[in-house]
């Protein structure tokens, strides 16, 4: 599709097409009661959670996309959707939602309308569910954009979901998507017409839609750097980075990309991540593994989200440890384009720094986010609260995960306060404006009523007293 659509109609009308039929939906969703939008957007949570329907997902997103595996996929589907209807459960979103009578203030929910999701071929069943599952929760309509590789996957999810929207009586147009082929033209054209734009991918689709003359909830790049002190639980630490390093083959923007070790523990932990399944490559290995993943100092698709077995194989190793790992490490020094393993690597390869002490595993994680990675997220295995505290006044990052599995924490867990999310927003570090996890509330607009209230004018003295007393008139 050109500036023609297949069926042979210009693309904007076939856009808009789309919008007038999410609108007319959306305009009837937006009169139910809290209970029946709650019905729907649990209907959308079930279309992904049923089981035969997630593995029939997982199965036709890495047979089209060749990235991640099966059994983590199934795993990401189940839980990120459990974690979301979770956090929206007794969620108001309709009607009067807060009253604030010593202000005079009554908050009103309202929708936002029609929300164009882009969403990524690394996540092409969670992201899209995610996106729909709060759309629908605050009475939104949304049209999906999901990448060419990521297009099948998401048209049997939008089949799952319409099936279980018919039983609760909603009108199916709330969520739609652009026929496939997916072109940029036509996700251009939809980020053009619709209320709302949610990116998640890569940084060229959340330029487009920061571009697109609408409302754009863009999120920004990973390249997480996990620091490991002197005073932490080691073996602990240590399965925590390779289950998250893992994960699905590493597809996840949250997957640490790089761990700083303090010297007194660096030969320790390295033993720890071997026996986790790392297999830390010696000078030669690290050249044939760059030449594979870095041609020209830019990342290549060639090992995106493979197995460690299989990177292995197409970079030429030999050797059998490496053959056989769970994930490869590489020691590192530098930071920048001339050290392409400082960058995100989107793959179950870790780069490997050591440094003396804390503030010098905080100075390399600094360098390494002013070149790739500023706003998202920095992890921290350590028993020294304090450390925690510096990280969050003073690195650039908008998440500090403190003694978890970085890529399963930080979008949500069970086990900590974030809420469950696929999108990361990385504030204005990472050229984001927002700075949280995306969920429900980026999904309302709220009106307020404001009604009068006995005057309160401070006298100057309440203000400048101790202003003035310190400072003088």
């Amino acid at each position: 599709m050109s500036s023609v659509a297949a069926a042979g109609q210009p693309v904007s009308l076939v856009v808009a097409q789309l919008v007038r039929r999410a609108r007319a939906a959306q305009a009837e969703f937006e009169r139910w009661p809290q209970e029946r939008v709650d019905e729907a957007a649990l209907a959308c949570g079930w279309a992904i959670m049923k089981p035969e329907n997630n593995r029939a997902l997982a199965e036709l997103a890495v047979r089209d996309s060749g990235l991640g595996n099966v059994p983590d996929k199934i795993v990401k589907n189940h839980r990120k959707t459990l974690g979301l209807l979770r956090d929206i459960r007794g969620v108001r979103t309709v009607g009067v939602i807060a009253e604030h009578p010593e202000l005079g203030i009554t908050e009103i929910a309202r929708p936002v309308g029609v929300v164009a999701a882009i969403t990524p071929s690394t996540n092409p069943a969670a992201t899209p569910a995610n996106q729909i599952i709060n759309a629908v929760k605050c009475g939104n309509a949304i049209i999906l954009a999901p990448s060419p590789k990521g297009s099948a996957t998401c048209e049997a999810l939008l089949g799952f979901v319409h099936g279980e929207l018919a039983k609760v009586g909603a009108p199916l147009d709330l969520v739609q998507m652009l026929p496939a082929p997916a072109t940029k033209e036509a996700t251009h054209e939809l980020m053009r017409q619709a209320d709302l734009v949610t990116a998640t991918g890569s940084q060229a689709n959340i330029r487009a839609a920061y571009s697109s003359g609408k409302p754009a909830l863009g999120v920004g790049q990973g390249n997480v750097v996990s620091i490991v002190d002197a005073s932490a639980e080691l073996d602990g630490a240590a399965e925590k980075i390779a289950r998250s390093k893992t994960f699905d083959n590493a597809t996840s923007c949250s997957s640490e990309n790089a761990v700083v070790i303090l010297t007194p523990v660096y030969d320790a932990m390295l033993a720890q991540l071997t026996r986790q399944g790392g297999a830390l490559l010696d000078a030669a290995e690290k050249a044939k593994l760059q030449a594979l993943m870095f041609p020209g100092g830019k990342l290549a698709p060639a090992a995106t989200a493979q197995s460690a077995p299989r990177i292995a194989r197409l970079a030429g190793l030999e050797r059998p440890a490496a053959l056989d790992a769970r994930f490869l490490m590489v020691e590192e020094s530098g930071v920048g384009p001339s050290y392409p393993f400082s960058g995100e690597k989107l793959s179950p390869v870790l780069a490997v720094y050591r440094a003396r002490d804390f503030d010098e595993a905080f100075a390399i994680t600094r360098r390494i986010y002013d070149f790739q990675g500023k706003g998202h997220s920095v992890s921290l295995h350590s028993r020294d609260g304090a450390q925690a505290l510096r990280l969050g006044l003073e690195m650039p990052v908008a998440r500090v995960i403190v003694n978890q599995a970085h890529c399963i924490a930080t979008g949500g867990s069970f086990d900590n306060g974030l809420p469950f999310s696929l999108s990361m927003g990385c504030g204005t570090w990472g050229g984001n404006g927002f700075s949280d996890n995306m969920h429900w509330r980026h999904f309302l607009n709220i009106t307020r009523i404001a009604r009068p209230i006995p005057e309160k004018v401070p006298a100057e003295s309440e203000i400048f007293g101790a202003y003035h007393g310190k400072y003088g008139a």
